[in-house]
């Protein structure tokens, strides 16, 4: 559990898309990693707490159900849900591409064999999908903390031929080349590269003690993310001009370079293929539970909900993995309309999803100090002032982005995302069923 959180946060987004987070930020960049990984740290505390007071598979939509109502849960469920299946289409895409390079076949071939072995992968069992995610996540910690080592041995003048010193933080115009207002425009593009971190919430309904899992799994990341994120970054900088046409290209691989490591280019490539298929792998796993929370809340055809012997959601996986087709077709065939407008689709989604999950942390700590207050052993910090303030700021970064031009489609189309979803509802009020209330849920009930 705790693997699969620090891999939830370290994808391809920091090897390869910090580059244009330091073109736009300078050395500032540094700062802008920080607060938006704290922002997103205090997202999973608040959804940790709900985690260990109720535990319940599908969390993410249920308790939205439970403090904002069904409409809030089925939105909630279904954008998720939207979310990954593009997500594993467009890492089949992204893989795909990265083995074009090694192997000469079709990119279309490979990005359909990465699908057919990680949706096997998936189907086999809930162990085998933590134990493959267990070793990518290895690998990608191995990377960067390989990559500290180097880099600080580097700066401090302890490596063959360095320059030591931290000169490249000021000398190409300060540590805010840009102003102060490019710290906040990278934090914009910055935040959506921690989504992932939720997933070990979602995960942890299949794990022998969820609540004490989470706890520590949540707890562990703080200060691991600081290290892996702004650690890396701080690194990057130091080593390297900002301006420097090689950061936007590929930051880490420049970086190595500089320090004069042998083939660097091919290993990182190596360990970015692993970071997608982490992010493949997880992506298929996530968008089937939650296709299966859905359908247990009536809320999706009940046919999905059905288990095989080892307790893995076969339909919901399958379906999904059919939806995550399209998106692959859709690169190929329509690049610059139809997938791009998928990948703006999702955008910002995990920002809708993370205002839901602290307004219902919001209500639901009410709710639990009043009826059960034995239940809050992890709480969030600084409640309720934290939660309003996260919530302030992530209300700010979505308008910020509809005065950037560069984030204003993503926005758009996020947003039409969530207005298509929504209104779905009506339709699932008048044709849907009404879900039976288990055992589960009537533990998971809090008022």
């Amino acid at each position: 559990m705790t693997m699969l959180a620090i891999g939830g946060a370290v994808g391809a987004g920091l090897f390869v898309g910090s580059g244009a987070v330091i073109r736009t930020a300078g050395p500032a960049a540094i700062l802008s990693y920080a607060v938006a990984g704290l922002i997103v740290l205090c997202v999973l505390r608040a959804l940790g707490e709900m985690v260990v007071a109720r535990p319940v598979a599908g969390s993410l939509a249920e308790y939205a159900r439970m403090a904002l109502g069904p409409f809030a849960g089925f939105t909630i469920g279904w954008l998720y849900w939207y979310l990954y299946v593009i997500l594993v289409g467009a890492e089949a895409v992204a893989g795909a591409a990265i083995l074009a390079t090694w192997i000469d076949l079709p990119q279309w071939t490979l990005a359909a064999a990465l699908l057919i072995v990680m949706t096997a992968v998936n189907l086999i069992s809930v162990r085998s999908f933590g134990e493959f995610e267990f070793w990518f996540a290895s690998i990608k910690v191995a990377a960067i903390l390989v990559f500290l080592v180097l880099g600080i041995l580097y700066v401090l003048g302890l490596w063959p031929d360095s320059r030591a010193g931290l000169g490249n933080l000021t000398d190409h115009g300060g540590m805010l080349p840009n102003g102060l207002t490019s710290v906040f425009t990278a934090i914009v593009a910055v935040m959506f590269a921690f989504g992932g971190t939720e997933i070990v919430t979602i995960a942890a309904a299949e794990s022998k003690e969820p609540g004490r899992a989470v706890a520590k799994a949540t707890g562990n990341v703080l200060w691991r993310v600081a290290l892996f994120y702004v650690g890396s970054i701080f690194l990057v900088v130091a080593i390297l001009p900002w301006n420097d046409a090689k950061v936007l290209t590929s930051p880490f691989v420049s970086a190595l370079n500089e320090i004069g490591i042998p083939a660097a280019g091919t290993v990182m490539q190596a360990v970015i293929l692993t970071a997608v298929l982490s992010v493949l792998n997880s992506a298929i796993y996530v968008s089937s539970r939650m296709l299966y929370v859905l359908t247990r809340d009536g809320d999706a055809p009940a046919g999905l909900v059905k288990l095989n012997a080892r307790g893995v959601p076969v339909r919901a996986i399958l379906l999904g993995t059919v939806a995550a087709w399209a998106a692959v077709i859709a690169s190929y065939v329509s690049p610059d309309q139809v997938f791009k407008f998928l990948m703006n689709s999702i955008g910002v989604i995990l920002a809708f999803v993370y205002l839901a999950i602290l307004i219902s942390q919001l209500r639901l700590r009410v709710r639990l100090q009043r009826e059960d207050p034995a239940s809050l052993t992890y709480k969030m910090w600084g409640f309720p002032v934290i939660t309003l303030l996260v919530i302030a700021a992530l209300l700010a970064v979505l308008i910020s982005m509809a005065f950037m031009a560069e984030q204003r489609s993503q926005l758009l189309a996020s947003i039409i995302s969530l207005v298509v979803v929504a209104a779905l509802y009506p339709l699932r009020k008048r044709f849907g069923r009404t879900r039976p209330v288990t055992g589960e849920q009537e533990l998971a009930k809090v008022g």
